[in-house]
């Protein structure tokens, strides 16, 4: 299941020309199968493996590196994490497979946790149902933004992959409805409907001027780029954009909060990674917490 990432690595590292390292982790008291297949419980056989996966992906011409983790862990996505002061990589990539139903939600899929841990983004792909590895590409991007400037980021990095690919750029902005708010929000909508309502009327009316100022300045730049505002629940409104767009990728700035932290904090992006159909490239934000995503 893992190996449908793969073609997303063959594709950024022939347009990017990058150097890809192909990684496993030894798991301690790791299951025998997983995901229906034989896991991998010494070094000998994960480096055949990613031997055997090398020559089965990769072109000759594209350079691929191979490392294995032999000291066995109990935190795969800590150690994967760890590895980025090592390994040094741009981008990691990987299935969004991973733990479901109560420890999914209190822990978050691995893939979630290697962004909270570490300052790499990562490019998530998802299962197919057939369990071939689908063509890759980023030729259409929804960005999702909220306002914070430091959330930008996302979009800086998707107006790179444009640049170098020619692709176009989709920017998205939520803005939740009286019956979309959570927490505290929604405890004050009760008490105050009438100045709720106003003051969501005035969000939406920001943003369609923060989203304005963003596409001229990347027209002006030469890219192309269009931009919309929804009302509703974020990640109803970026998952139904990302359907209207047609999008390859969706980009998502976030501070990788997983379990009951992002619960609490009304996280859109565990939600958005485990719903998607299509790819999602997730840029960890630094720095204080505003509790938007």
């Amino acid at each position: 299941m893992a190996e449908v990432s793969l073609p997303a690595a063959v594709s950024l590292a022939r347009t990017l020309g990058a150097a890809v390292t192909l990684f496993h982790v030894i798991e301690r008291d790791a299951p025998q199968d997983i995901h229906g297949e034989r896991h991998l419980t010494s070094p000998e056989e994960a480096r055949g493996y990613l031997d055997e996966v090398a020559a089965r992906f990769f072109p000759a011409d594209l350079p691929v590196e191979r490392h294995v983790h032999v000291g066995e862990v109990n935190d795969v996505a800590r150690s994967i994490a760890e590895h980025v002061g090592e390994l040094c990589p741009d981008l990691i990539v990987m299935c969004t497979h991973g733990h479901g139903g109560l420890r999914g939600l209190m822990f978050g899929s691995i893939a979630q946790q290697v962004v909270r841990l570490g300052t790499t983004p990562v490019l998530l792909v998802p299962p197919v149902a057939t369990g071939s590895s689908p063509a890759f590409s980023c030729n259409r991007m929804l960005v999702a933004l909220d306002g914070n400037p430091d959330h930008e980021e996302g979009l800086n990095i998707a107006a790179s992959l444009a640049k170098i690919g020619g692709g176009e750029l989709f920017l998205i902005m939520a803005v939740h409805t009286i019956n979309t708010l959570s927490g505290e929000q929604a405890a004050t909508a009760k008490l105050l409907p009438g100045a709720t309502h106003a003051l969501l009327d005035l969000d939406e009316k920001d943003a369609k001027e923060y989203l304005h100022r963003h596409v001229t300045t990347l027209q002006a730049a030469g890219f192309a780029a269009t931009a919309d505002v929804h009302r509703g629940d974020p990640v109803v409104v970026i998952l139904g954009a990302s359907k209207r767009t047609m999008a390859d990728l969706i980009v998502l700035a976030t501070h990788g909060k997983t379990g009951m932290d992002a619960f609490w904090s009304g996280s859109a992006t565990p939600n958005v990674t485990s719903r998607s159909v299509i790819p999602l490239l997730l840029v960890p934000v630094r720095g204080k917490d505003p509790g938007e995503r």
